[in-house]
């Protein structure tokens, strides 16, 4: 009678920001309507969160010539 080893590989996830591999169950979650987005860390979710933000025009906020 022969035992096998079973091998569990952990699904990966690339970060949003910096695209390292990491398992899904260490990565930051940020969730939107449509999708999922993963995060290495708490500094690539930041990165983005202020990239985003940056992106976004308030209404009535006046534009920088």
């Amino acid at each position: 009678m022969s035992t096998e080893v079973e091998q569990t590989h952990a699904a990966l996830v690339a970060c949003e920001m910096c695209l390292k591999e990491i398992p899904a169950s260490e990565a930051t979650v940020a969730e939107a309507t449509d999708y999922v987005m993963y995060f290495c860390g708490l500094d690539c979710y930041e990165t983005w969160k202020r990239q985003s933000d940056k992106g976004k025009a308030q209404p009535g906020a006046p534009r920088a010539a």
